[in-house]
């Protein structure tokens, strides 16, 4: 499956939409499909800062729990309440209405450091 070209990846397997300095940031879809049936999302508050690289949250599925990793850092203006009550959008919509937070970016060039959907698709090509 090939990932969605107008977002960008980490090796952590988070995507990242950047509009203007706010990044919208999720998972792929290889790793809601690694994950399988997702069934909780622990994710920080509006206002808490986040650090490219460091732990942003968990994701829980029936076969493990998962830690989310910050491509970026900034400060959460947002967060996709909706998974609160629906988990399972992760795995229905990644790159969707299965978005998770939504970042008010400290240096908007963090995400020239990630790859493109191509660069991706091989990485995770390559296990």
């Amino acid at each position: 499956m090939a990932h969605p070209n107008d977002r960008v990846y980490s090796e952590e397997h988070e995507w990242v939409v950047a509009e203007g300095d706010t990044a919208i940031i999720g998972i792929s879809h290889f790793a809601q499909d690694q994950l399988g049936e997702v069934v909780y999302v622990d994710l920080p508050s509006v206002g808490d800062e986040v650090i490219a690289g460091e732990t942003f949250g968990e994701i829980e599925s029936v076969k493990s729990v998962s830690e989310l990793y910050s491509p970026v850092s900034g400060e959460i203006v947002e967060v996709n309440e909706a998974l609160g009550d629906s988990p399972e959008t992760v795995n229905a919509d990644p790159h969707g209405e299965g978005w998770m937070i939504k970042v008010k970016m400290e240096d908007a060039s963090q995400v020239d450091g990630l790859m493109s959907a191509e660069e991706y698709d091989e990485f995770v090509a390559q296990g």
